[in-house]
């Protein structure tokens, strides 16, 4: 799929730390849009192992601020050819997303949402229980249980893709612009002179480079000591049960 690259250059115009989604993705249109190729990602596991490997492949755009709206729509939009553009099936699936509401509360919020979405030009709306029937005609929707569904926000554009499969995509993807993809690869140190990182050290050895990319998730502020840049982010251990 990609190719496995033996031995570590000295030197390398960007490294970057971590190998997932992000890392890959970063890598890839740093080649093929900005045409900047001598690229090495670094990830310390195999690629996929983090966050990217272990998540609820929920692709959605209903948030709440113009900020976040603008962002995950351009997102929505880029999943739903990016199939194509890296030829490699993302077993992407569009049949929307719902948001359940079990009490009178959660109705409010489920309310509140839609009309925030809806002045920010997001496709999404509440629907009761006879629209999700025909939605999900496998959802129990009996109202003798402890938390009966009471409704939904319902957003159309939402769906699911295989997380597995957009790490093989990318990463393909970049090593046929020339990146070079090192797993097992773990950053110990990032090297500065004068206000500059100069290269990062690793458990395979030192590489220089003119400029380190930090793609690591729930592992970002750990890289971040390592240059000595302390950042406001607490990271917390998410569950999630899936059927």
């Amino acid at each position: 799929m990609w190719r496995r690259r033996s031995e570590l250059k000295k030197r390398y115009d960007v490294v970057v730390i971590g190998g997932g989604s992000h890392g890959l993705a970063t890598a890839y249109y740093l080649a093929k849009t900005h045409g900047i190729r001598d690229v090495a990602v670094l990830e310390k596991n195999y690629i996929g192992s983090g966050a990217a490997g272990r998540n609820t492949t929920i692709i959605r755009a209903n948030y709440r601020t113009p900020e976040g709206a603008d962002f995950y729509k351009e997102s929505v939009r880029l999943y739903e050819g990016l199939s194509i553009e890296l030829d490699f099936n993302m077993l992407f699936s569009q049949q929307g997303h719902l948001t359940l509401a079990h009490s009178d509360r959660g109705m409010i919020t489920a309310t509140e949402r839609a009309e925030v979405n809806q002045i920010l030009g997001i496709d999404s709306r509440v629907i009761y229980p006879d629209e999700i029937a025909r939605l999900c005609p496998e959802m129990d929707l009996s109202q003798n249980v402890t938390w009966p569904v009471m409704g939904a926000l319902y957003h159309p554009p939402g769906g699911i893709i295989r997380h597995d499969a957009v790490v093989w995509g990318y990463a393909r993807g970049a090593d046929r612009h020339g990146v070079e993809i090192h797993p097992y690869t773990e950053v110990t140190g990032i090297e500065r002179s004068n206000g500059r990182v100069t290269g990062v050290g690793t458990n395979r050895g030192d590489i220089a480079c003119d400029t380190v990319i930090s793609a690591t998730a729930g592992w970002s502020t750990l890289v971040a000591d390592l240059a000595g840049v302390p950042l406001p982010i607490t990271t917390h251990i998410l569950q999630a049960f899936v059927t």
